[in-house]
C-alpha cells in the first residue's frame, strides 16, 4: 500500500482515535482470535494481517504519533475537498442517490452471501466511491430510519424495511428522471 493511501487503522480496529493502549490491546486480541487463520469458523488471513498491522502501528507510541499526523492531514484534506466542492451546498438529489446506492450495495451483499452479510464502512467507501465524510450522514440517516443497522462486528446490514424502501424507490427513480426531462407545457 502506498504511503499516501495508508488504511484507516482506527477503523480497522473499530476504536476511537483517543483509545488508550490497553483498549487497543484488548480489541486486537479479540479480533486476532476471531480472524486468525487457524480459526476454522471465522479465520481470514487478509483481515488478520490488516489487524496485526494496525495493532503494530497504534501500539507503538512513536509509530502512532507519525501515523496520527498523516491521519489528521488526510482527514483535513478530505474535508477541504468536501467543503470546497461546487455541489457542497445541500445537494438533495445526490444524497438521495447515495442512499439508494448504499442500500443497493447492502442488498446485493445480503442476496449473494446471506450467511456473511454486511459490509464494513471502509468497504462501503470503496464500493460507492464516496468518502467517509460523505457517507457518515447517509449512514446516520438510514440507521435512524431503520433501513440499515450495524451487527455485532460493526458491519452494516440492510433491514427488511431497507429492502422494501429500495424496491419502492429504485423503481421510482427512473420515473423522476424522465419526468424532469419532459418539457412543461403552459
Amino acid at each position: 500500500m502506498s504511503e499516501d493511501k495508508k488504511p484507516d487503522y482506527y477503523e480497522i480496529l473499530q476504536i476511537s482515535q483517543n483509545a488508550e493502549p490497553d483498549t487497543i490491546g484488548r480489541v486486537f486480541r479479540l479480533f486476532a482470535q476471531r480472524f486468525h487463520p487457524d480459526n476454522q469458523e471465522t479465520g481470514d488471513a487478509t483481515k488478520f494481517r490488516l489487524i496485526h498491522e494496525a495493532y503494530s502501528v497504534l501500539n507503538d507510541p512513536v509509530q502512532r504519533a507519525r501515523y496520527d499526523i498523516r491521519y489528521q492531514q488526510q482527514r483535513q484534506e478530505r474535508w477541504r475537498l468536501v467543503s470546497n466542492s461546487p455541489t457542497a451546498d445541500n445537494n438533495f438529489d445526490m444524497e438521495a442517490s447515495t442512499r439508494l446506492t448504499v442500500l443497493e450495495v447492502l442488498y446485493t451483499q445480503r442476496r449473494l452471501e446471506p450467511g456473511t452479510s454486511g459490509v464494513y464502512q471502509a468497504e462501503l467507501e470503496t464500493l460507492t466511491g464516496r468518502t467517509r465524510e460523505h457517507l457518515e450522514f447517509t449512514i446516520w440517516y438510514l440507521t435512524q430510519k431503520g433501513l440499515l443497522q450495524r451487527n455485532d462486528s460493526s458491519r452494516l446490514n440492510i433491514t427488511a424495511d431497507g429492502v422494501d424502501y429500495l424496491e419502492k424507490h429504485y423503481q421510482e427513480a427512473p420515473k423522476r428522471l424522465t419526468e424532469k426531462r419532459q418539457p412543461v407545457h403552459a
